[in-house]
């Protein structure tokens, strides 16, 4: 039985993301109208107690809280179109950019609604899940992210990042453009070893670790730039770091691999030391990234 005190909500896109989003709210009590663009989609959730709606306005206008996952941002746009959003609250978690989240936000505005962007930082698995550390940024309406704080965080944690309705992708963005990072240089520790009598499974714990101990650097890279300086507590600086690369590269040579992963940002790094700054630590590679 649907608890009487959840407020009811509505879903724009019943995707992976979209029917996970759904199943955590159901299971919570919340009443939940969905649409999707092929109708067929969304019926096995009628079955676990969605209502589904057959158009976009429909859905839009069974509940105030109105929550879109579609592929992109013109994709909200397209279903939305012929919506009425007067007094809606308007919650897009689908993926996009800064500006896509600020003119969205404009436009969502100027059709009589409140809005909130939003940026997921989790895989449909994780959704819903307790202690899977899911969470959700959202910035925007600050009064909207108040209200409606409690029925956000059914199905992940949520962060508020501000009223700047372009912050919660430019978080999500950040934090995923740091992953693919760790990604490229993990795909190439496992390519120098690989070919090699070296278990990846034995060698995997090692860079796990490794990679655990430097992440910290990112709280010393915050703090230089906040301060402006960049040579305070470096422990390997950019003479020393750019001077060992070359045994970097000659080892990937050596193992037949592929250095196109590394090369980049051993380039800023020779570039920043070029310019004078071989005293600093990589935090200069910032201003550089910046400048360029």
């Amino acid at each position: 039985m649907t608890d009487p005190k959840r407020s009811p909500i509505t879903l724009l896109g019943t995707g992976a993301m979209g029917t996970a989003l759904t199943r955590a709210w159901l299971a919570a009590g919340h009443p939940v109208t969905v649409w999707n663009r092929t109708a067929a989609r969304a019926q096995p959730l009628a079955a676990e107690g969605a209502t589904v709606a057959a158009t976009a306005a429909e859905a839009v206008a069974a509940s105030r809280l109105v929550v879109a996952c579609l592929l992109d941002d013109t994709s909200v746009g397209e279903a939305l179109d012929t919506a009425d959003l007067t007094g809606r609250d308007l919650v897009n978690l689908t993926t996009g950019t800064p500006a896509d989240g600020r003119a969205r936000a404009a436009w969502a505005t100027g059709r009589g609604a409140r809005f909130l962007d939003g940026g997921i930082m989790a895989v449909p698995p994780m959704i819903g899940a307790p202690d899977s550390g899911a969470y959700v940024f959202y910035s925007g309406s600050a009064e909207l992210f108040e209200e409606h704080r409690d029925a956000l965080a059914v199905p992940a944690g949520t962060v508020y990042v501000g009223t700047d309705p372009g912050f919660a992708a430019l978080h999500d963005v950040a934090l995923l453009s740091g992953m693919y990072g760790m990604f490229a240089g993990i795909a190439h520790a496992f390519a120098l070893i690989r070919g090699e009598d070296i278990a990846p499974k034995e060698f995997a714990p090692l860079l796990v670790s490794w990679l655990g101990a430097m992440a910290p650097m990112a709280l010393q890279t915050a703090e230089q730039l906040e301060s402006g300086d960049y040579r305070t507590g470096v422990a390997s600086h950019l003479a020393m770091q750019v001077a060992g690369s070359a045994t970097l590269l000659r080892t990937a040579e050596e193992q037949g691999v592929d250095a196109g992963l590394l090369t980049p940002v051993l380039d800023l790094m020779r570039r920043r030391l070029a310019d004078g700054h071989g005293d600093e630590g990589t935090t200069g590679l910032v201003d550089l990234l910046r400048a360029g």
